[in-house]
Parts: structure tokens; sequence; C-alpha cells
């Protein structure tokens, strides 16, 4: 049935400006709601710690990541030094250089000791000399080969990799970050709770008060008919030589005091009608009517005294302050949690795909190829002066602050409930008493009347019984607002009041 009031009362905003509107509590708490911007803002909070939330779930899963790129370098790289380079371009030269020497040497010494004579050592040497020339040629060509071989060519190098990363334990970190996460969401959902308890608040004292206004204009309307009355009919006594024009002068100052009246109250009934459209999201020249501004009496129930729900634990679980606070010791908490997360062994696994050009596993080949791999990554902090100490009694004492600020709100609380209590109590109190001078107000009034047509009572006490009967009437007006919002205070000191 709200869903449906509530559709109704947006529907009849897109009416004419000049058309009146008639608000029921209920309609304004409605547009005041929806027009609202803190508590559009906070909805909007709400969504944002929603979607941090899910992103807080994600850090469970692994997270796969894929680079590619491509370098060009001056320089390829190279196997062999330039040294072995030279060696391996001429090893068929230097092979025959150490193989002919050693052969010469070897001939020499045969000639001295007389086993071969010089002229065959001559023949031998020559033999030699028309051998090692093509096989110098043919070592120098194998090294050259062996060289080529060797080389990589890695001016232009392209590269791609897939990595895969799994957390399996990092200290309990990602189950605290989770947790704050779905905190977060708790605060937003308070600060909307807190910013809708505090708008229902406003709209309910406006509303009464332009009740309370209305009502009083009323009454200073029905004052003022009462002094022009007596003003007449003293008047005609004067004509009539009964009474003194002194009597009419004291009248006149009661008839200009109740006009001042009317006005005051029809200006403050503006104001106050304007300060509830601009809350209502409404125009505030928007001619509006409230649904109980012409009741005689209001709606208030005398053996009610909402005491049933006056129940401290009830503030302790409903009020959105507490439930922010609860929240912010439990983040505390677990901040304290993460930050010696950060200080415990984490570990990680971890794999991917990884392809090269040129390909690094066969020779610096010009093709595309890869290679699978996977590993375990842990990380042990060994020493840090104490530093993860420090900061961990630092989080436990902001905790303590935070549990400390919690129990001190808990307090003030529960002493605003019982004087919530008291004040409803009070005010009903005050209305009982309210409405039995009202008929005491009204037997004097009549008696007054009666006793001053029949010549036995003065004009000052028939004023009297007048000023009696217009304090007894706005006493009354007064109290019954204050029952109306004493049960809203006790509502909001309880947590309860809703929509």
């Amino acid at each position: 049935m709200k869903k449906i009031f509530f559709i109704l009362t947006l529907c009849s905003v897109g009416l004419p400006i000049a058309a009146q509107k008639v608000l029921t509590l209920d309609s304004c708490r409605a547009l005041a709601l929806h027009n609202n911007k803190q508590i559009n803002v906070s909805k909007l909070k709400q969504e944002m710690a929603l979607n941090i939330r899910k992103a807080a779930r994600t850090k469970y899963l692994p997270k796969v990541d894929a680079a590619g790129g491509y370098q060009y370098f001056s320089e390829s790289i190279s196997l062999l030094s330039k040294d072995q380079q030279s060696a391996l371009n001429n090893l068929g030269t230097n092979l025959a250089t150490a193989a002919g020497g050693s052969l010469t040497g070897m001939i020499t010494g045969l000639v001295r000791q007389g086993i071969i004579t010089p002229a065959v050592a001559q023949q031998i040497n020559g033999m030699v000399n028309q051998v090692g020339a093509p096989m110098a040629a043919t070592g120098n060509e194998i090294g050259q080969s062996i060289t080529k071989a060797l080389e990589t060519n890695t001016h232009h190098i392209w590269g791609g990799a897939i990595m895969v990363r799994q957390p399996i334990y990092m200290g309990g970190a990602i189950t605290a970050i989770n947790t704050i996460a779905t905190i977060n969401e708790q605060l937003a959902a308070n600060d909307a709770d807190t910013k809708t308890q505090a708008t229902l608040y406003s709209i309910d004292q406006a509303y009464w008060l332009v009740v309370s206004l209305k009502q009083k204009q009323v009454l200073a309307n029905s004052y003022l008919n009462l002094v022009k009355k007596l003003d007449s009919d003293v008047k005609k006594m004067i004509r009539q030589g009964i009474t003194t024009r002194a009597a009419g002068l004291k009248v006149d100052v009661k008839v200009n005091e109740a006009e001042m009246q009317v006005t005051q109250v029809e200006d403050g009934l503006a104001l106050a009608k304007m300060l509830l459209c601009q809350l209502c999201g409404l125009p505030m020249e928007q001619d509006i009517v409230l649904a109980d501004e012409d009741r005689k009496q209001l709606n208030v129930n005398l053996e009610e005294l909402s005491t049933d729900v006056a129940d401290k634990s009830s503030a302790n679980n409903n009020r959105p302050e507490l439930r922010t606070l609860q929240n912010m010791v439990d983040i505390s908490q677990q901040v304290t949690r993460l930050v010696r997360a950060a200080y415990l062994p984490h570990v990680m696994l971890t794999g991917g795909y990884l392809i090269s050009n040129p390909n690094l596993f066969n020779g610096f080949e010009r093709k595309f190829a890869g290679t699978w791999n996977v590993g375990v990554i842990v990380h042990v902090p060994v020493w840090n002066w104490f530093d993860g100490a420090y900061k961990i009694r630092a989080s436990k004492v902001a905790t303590s602050m935070a549990r400390m600020e919690l129990s001190d709100a808990q307090e003030k609380i529960n002493l605003q409930v019982t004087q919530s209590r008291f004040k409803v109590k009070e005010a009903h109190k005050r209305l009982m008493m309210a409405r039995k001078n009202i008929k005491s107000a009204e037997e004097n009034l009549r008696c007054a009347n009666i006793g001053f047509k029949e010549g036995v009572m003065e004009t000052t006490d028939v004023m009297a019984a007048q000023t009696a009967w217009q304090q007894a009437q706005s006493q009354q007006i007064d109290a019954e607002v204050e029952v109306k919002l004493a049960q809203v205070n006790l509502q909001k000191a309880l947590g309860v009041l809703v929509y």
C-alpha cells in the first residue's frame, strides 16, 4: 500500500502550482525521501560500496595477465668472445702452423742424430708444405662455419607472455579486505538510515508546526471575533450611558492586540508552509493544505504511553549511529589483521606461457616458439626492526579508542531514550490537564458573558475570561502537537522512526 501511495503522491507533484495540494504526513514524508539530495547521495554510496565489495571478492580468484612487445638491439647476443671467434675463423691455419712447427723440430732432431740426411729432410719438408696448405684452408672453413652457426641474430626480438597468479596464503590479508568491504557496505546503509531518520524527523516537526499554527490562526480569529463582539456591546452601553468610555478604550486595546496576533500567526503560518514545501522538494510558493490542519482535536491516544517499545536494547540494535560506530570497531579490528598479514609469509602459485622470436629454446631460430612454466613464490619477512609489532600495537590502540566511543555513545543514547520516555509521559499529562482547563475556561467565559449582560460583572472580567479561554485553547493545541513530537522524538531515540 505504501508503494501505491508513494506513486500517487509523486504523480500529484506534476499538477500546476496554482492548484491547491492536500498533503498528509505520509505524503510529505514520501516527497521528502524522494527529493532529498543527501538521501540520494547515500543511495549512490551504497551502490559504490556494493561494487567495491564485489571487487574485493575477486581477490580470491586467479589473475591472468598478457604482455607482448618488440625490441630492436644494435648488437646481437654473442655466445663467443671476439678472441674465440678469431681462433675459430683461423682454426686450420693455427693447427697447420702448430703441426708444422712440431714436425720441423722433429726432422731437425733426426738430422742431428744422423738418422736421415739433410737432403731427405728437405724432401720431407716439401711434402709437408704441399699437404698443409689445403688442410689449413679446410680447417679455416670448418671454424668459420662453427662461428656462423653460433651467431644469434638478435637485432629484432619479438616476445609475448601469458601469466597466471593464484594466491594461496597471503597471511589473511584477502579475508580482511573482503570483511572490510562488507562492513563498508553496512556503513553506507547505516548512513542512509541516519539521513532518512533525520529527514523524517525534520518533516514531522515542520508538518506539526504548520498544523499548530493553522489551528492557532483559527483560534486567533475566534478570539478576535469575541473581543470585537465585546467591543460592539461596550460601545452600545457607552451610548446608553451604562458604562464609561474608559472601559471602551480597554476593549479597543484588546481588539488591537487580537488583530496583531492574527497577523503574527498568519505570517508564521506562511513561513512554516514555505519550510515544509522546501523540505518536501516542492516550490516554496506552492499552495498546500494539510490533512490535519482543520481538525478540532488531533488523533491522540492518551492511554498509549509508548513505553512498550522504549527498550534500551532496541535502541542499541536500531540506532544507525550505534551501528556505524560498531562498524568502525569491526573495521579497526580487520585493519589490525591486515597490518599483521603484511609481516606473515605469503605463498602464491604462478604459471604461464612464454613465446619469443627468435626461438630461445632452439638455437635462436627465427620463428615464434614458446614454453609453459609453473612455479611457487614464497615471501617470508625475516627482520624489520619490530616495525610490524609497533604498527600492530598502534592499530590495537585505535580499536580500543573506537570501542570507547561506542560505549560513550551507548550511554548517551540510553539517557536520551529515558529522557524521551519522560517527555512522552509529561506531554500526555499536559494534554489531559489542557483538556480539563478547556472545560473550565469555557464555563468561566459563559458565566462572564451572562454576568456582563445582567450587569453584575465588569468589562475587565469578561476580557479576563476571554484571555483565559484563549490561553486554554492555545495550551491544548500546544499540548496535542507536543504529544506528537514527543512520540516522534522517542521513535527517533529508539531508532524506529521509519516510513
